[in-house]
């Protein structure tokens, strides 16, 4: 009953989560290209029918990928985690609250469902969902290397000794490199390195070189 439930709530993560970043690079890599090339009308539309239908799935994917994710690691609880799946896992959380708590708020001034100030609400979701997209790769990642590789190449775990001990450093220097990149998607403004789609794939994987090697050799 133990290895089917470990089962079952693995691939209920890996399903809600395919929904959820799946969703994730449509607006970002279609809709978003689309509606700057379509008419007036189109627009409408999009804004009227299917904005609103993907939004739905997509913050509901993103909140069943957290709490599922929630699930598994209270799941795994006897395991020590790694500094990979705590970045990782962490990368998550804050993608989640991104969505929940700056884009979709935001998103439904701009398709209508609430008042407010379009011009602004605008550019705010768009910055969020551009970060998402630049932290998916890292923390997808992690996500599979946490499950596969070593604990040492993992970075060590929580409370182990010797060659198994989690780094500090690596740990500081990661959260840092995070808390940057959030700080500029709440308080900053959409720059060069996550502005177009090929320089948000770009960024996303020199973030993962990056992030995997604070990891690795730190």
């Amino acid at each position: 009953m133990a290895y089917i439930m470990d089962i079952v709530m693995r691939w209920g993560h890996v399903v809600f989560g395919i929904a959820w970043v799946g969703l994730l690079y449509y607006f970002n890599f279609v809709q978003t290209e689309y509606v700057k090339e379509a008419d007036d009308s189109a627009k409408a539309d999009v804004m009227a029918k299917l904005a609103p239908r993907a939004l739905w799935w997509f913050r509901w994917a993103a909140m069943f990928t957290f709490l599922s994710g929630l699930l598994l690691l209270g799941w795994i609880h006897n395991m020590r985690f790694s500094l990979a799946i705590s970045l990782g896992a962490l990368m998550g959380t804050i993608m989640m609250l991104n969505v929940w708590l700056i884009i979709w708020p935001n998103q439904k001034i701009v398709i209508g469902l609430a008042s407010g100030d379009k011009a602004a609400a605008g550019p705010k979701a768009a910055l969020a969902s551009r970060t998402n997209t630049l932290f998916s790769l890292p923390m997808l990642y992690f996500m599979i290397t946490s499950a596969h590789a070593s604990p040492i190449s993992n970075g060590g775990v929580w409370g182990g000794a010797g060659d198994m001990a989690m780094s500090s450093v690596a740990l500081l220097v990661g959260l840092i490199i995070l808390a940057i990149i959030e700080a500029n998607a709440i308080w900053g403004k959409m720059n060069g390195t996550i502005q177009s789609v090929s320089a948000v794939i770009t960024s996303s994987v020199v973030l993962t070189a990056i992030m995997a090697g604070v990891v690795y050799y730190l």
